[in-house]
């Protein structure tokens, strides 16, 4: 079983693109922070920090371009910034709704993926790309009050909710732009 801790961060943007900022604080590959960015145009993008994550990442979701690039990532107390070749981020959000619990496997696939569905269009519960099963055990969730996005220094507007599915795997972020602490269990 890979155990990956850490947050997910997420948004749309006004331009149609949608940016997801998975930074993992403990994982089998030790820290790193690597960004699923769904094009406009709808062409899905991998930016990894080396080869090993993205034959990883890309065995578990779907892209349809794979980068390897040096990735600068600021944190705060509430914020992210990243940057990651040509494209630039910052996410800035809110208190935490807290989960107080870590929660058996069997629950999250059951009881908890029904609510993310029914209140957040998500889900905590899948089957990885290669077939591998896959829970997301969150422990808090908060809104994105900001969140700013460049790509070779072209503004993609306003931080908006997922118009479109992203679709890199089987589970979307929260259509409204969010940051979620949790833990990834793929086994």
């Amino acid at each position: 079983m890979d155990i990956f801790s850490g947050r997910i961060t997420s948004s749309g943007f006004s331009s149609g693109d949608r940016i997801v900022i998975g930074d993992w604080k403990y994982s089998p590959f030790g820290s790193f922070t690597n960004i699923m960015w769904a094009k406009s145009d709808g062409v899905r993008v991998l930016l990894s920090p080396n080869k090993n994550l993205a034959e990883y990442v890309s065995s578990l979701y779907s892209f349809e371009e794979v980068k390897i690039t040096p990735i600068e990532v600021n944190r705060g107390v509430k914020e992210i910034s990243v940057k990651a070749g040509s494209l630039e981020v910052k996410m800035v959000w809110s208190l935490s709704f807290p989960i107080p619990l870590w929660r058996p496997k069997w629950f999250i696939s059951t009881f908890e993926n029904t609510i993310a569905k029914k209140f957040f269009n998500t889900s905590t519960f899948g089957i990885t790309r290669d077939g591998r099963k896959e829970w997301y055990s969150i422990r808090g969730i908060s809104k994105v009050v900001h969140g700013e996005c460049k790509i070779d220094g072209i503004d993609l507007g306003q931080s908006v909710n997922f118009e479109i599915d992203a679709c890199f795997g089987f589970s979307e972020p929260p259509k409204w732009p969010s940051s979620v602490t949790l833990k990834s269990y793929i086994g």
